[in-house]
């Protein structure tokens, strides 16, 4: 049974009570609909950046002679607009099952085109479903706890923000929105260094990251570090001269509304314990070590300040041991709370360890990887830290007796021993580093085993052909960097293969 079709006369072929969906669907593909109801609105746009929500219709008659029909040029559909074709298409075919159950002519439609009555239900079930999933899906994520801890303006603003920065892309439209759901925090009176205030201005500097606007994302990042600082600092300074705290360090009071309520959220809260000042200490500072890790991180592979990443890196790491060293001395003040947790220490540990990796300060990087390892939780990842420790070790510069924290850690035998020695002891220890690497990568089975772990075993083969090359064992180095590319490529793994085929390479020429 075919479908209906448009004659050149215009006149419809087939069934006279074909299908609307289907009738509609056609006319809209060949381009034949244009002064019916439009399910495709036409938009004026003025940038790629600047696009409006509100849809308007454009007449298709000439403004000098109303009595004479424009014919446009038949369109094609931007992908965009397809859902709402969709949807449009649907309601017409919901408007021409009703009429023809009102006219009692369902079974006539059932009898006469059966494939296309079932097909039009099917399709109208299916976008049910797919409207019901939407709708839950939005009020789900737009009406989470994210939203609603906010008050209803802020909750609002940052709606939209979040819609036109993930949803519908549109820079200056996302950019109102999170400038705006900052003034109203400060309009509302909500704390500055809370998690929700905080939350904001980190969130604002992803999407700046996101959209590359990596300088503005440093100035955010920059300018909250500088805040939670000086108020650590301040806090300090007034317990040490043992005064009373200033009411600027003390969280603001939340204005009420007429009803006695405080208006901070849209839900009201349960009643939660009362954060002390050293509490908030805590949270500052933990935040203030995490946001500058995460400065090393933009200056380094976005900006080439490695500089900035070092004086950043070297700040976190210090304030983080500080802390710990302080409270494993004093003990933990009232309502101080826990620190940050090994993996974070950790985390900061290794990433000032490739700091010094970038300077090929190999003999400084080595006690940072080290203390890393200690405080790592995951066997995979330790494993990765371990290919860290023997790549230090390969390229360790020799130096004077005393000036290397490793040669005491290796022995009075290689503190004192000779250039030459010094160097066999690197390559040797790194060797078994690679190899234990490689061990700890392959022992993780089913669940524990995650795709680090194959990759630390190719870094491994690629180390120790490194290794092998250094020590003059050029047939053993060129086996191991085959191998290496081979697991590597079928792990999809291109770091691996792209530093191995390198070694292969400067295999090739030394030779």
């Amino acid at each position: 049974m075919s479908l209906a079709r448009l004659s050149a006369s215009g006149s419809l072929r087939g069934s006279p009570s074909g299908s609307p969906l289907l009738l509609r669907l056609e006319l809209i593909r060949r381009g034949q609909i244009h002064n019916a109801r439009p399910l495709v609105a036409h938009r004026s746009v003025t940038s790629p950046q600047c696009r409006s929500l509100q849809t308007t219709s454009r007449t298709l008659v000439d403004k000098n002679n109303t009595n004479k029909k424009f014919s446009p040029q038949p369109q094609p559909v931007p992908l965009s607009q397809i859902p709402r074709l969709i949807l449009g298409a649907a309601v017409e075919n919901l408007r021409g099952l009703k009429r023809n159950f009102r006219n009692g002519t369902f079974k006539t439609m059932l009898r006469q085109n059966p494939e296309e009555l079932v097909f039009a239900l099917v399709l109208l079930a299916a976008l049910a479903v797919v409207m019901v999933y939407i709708i839950r899906v939005y009020f789900t994520y737009f009406y989470s706890e994210q939203f609603t801890k906010y008050p209803p303006p802020i909750a609002k603003a940052l709606r939209r923000a979040l819609y036109y920065s993930n949803y519908n892309p549109d820079q200056q439209m996302a950019l109102k929105y999170w400038k705006q759901a900052l003034e109203l925090c400060d309009e509302l009176h909500l704390d500055t260094f809370s998690d929700e205030v905080m939350g904001i201005k980190i969130e604002l500097a992803a999407w700046l990251e996101k959209i590359g606007s990596y300088d503005n994302a440093v100035k955010v990042l920059e300018n909250l570090s500088g805040d939670c600082k000086r108020w650590v600092d301040l806090m300090e300074k007034s317990v040490k001269e043992g005064g009373k705290i200033p009411p600027s360090l003390l969280p603001p009071v939340v204005p009420q509304d007429p009803t006695g309520q405080p208006a901070t959220a849209e839900e009201p809260k349960q009643q939660e314990t009362p954060e002390t000042i050293w509490g908030r200490r805590t949270r500052i500072l933990g935040k203030a070590v995490g946001i500058n890790v995460k400065l090393a991180n933009l200056y380094s592979f976005y900006l080439a300040k490695p500089e900035e990443a070092h004086e950043r890196l070297i700040w976190a790491v210090e304030t983080a041991l500080n802390e710990l060293r302080r409270r494993t001395v004093e003990g933990l003040k009232e309502g101080e709370g826990k620190w940050m947790s090994s993996e974070e220490i950790g985390g900061a540990l290794e990433s000032l360890g490739h700091s010094y990796e970038a300077k090929s300060q190999f003999h400084l990087a080595l006690p940072l990887f080290f203390q890393a390892l200690r405080l790592s939780q995951h066997q995979c990842h330790s494993a990765t830290i371990m290919n860290n420790i023997a790549a230090c070790f390969a390229q360790h510069p020799i130096m004077p007796a005393g000036q290397s924290q490793v040669d005491t850690l290796m022995g009075e035998e290689v503190a004192s021993a000779t250039p030459a020695q010094k160097r066999t002891a690197y390559l040797e220890a790194a060797k078994r580093w690679a190899k234990n690497a490689r061990q700890h990568a392959n022992e993780p089975k089913g669940d524990d085993r995650t795709p680090e772990c194959d990759q630390a075993c190719a870094t491994s083969l690629c180390n120790l052909a490194s290794i092998a090359r250094l020590t003059g064992n050029v047939t053993e180095a060129r086996r191991l960097f085959e191998k290496a590319i081979e697991m590597s490529r079928s792990l999809e793994f291109e770091e691996g293969v792209t530093q191995a085929e390198d070694g292969l390479r400067a295999l090739s020429t030394s030779s």
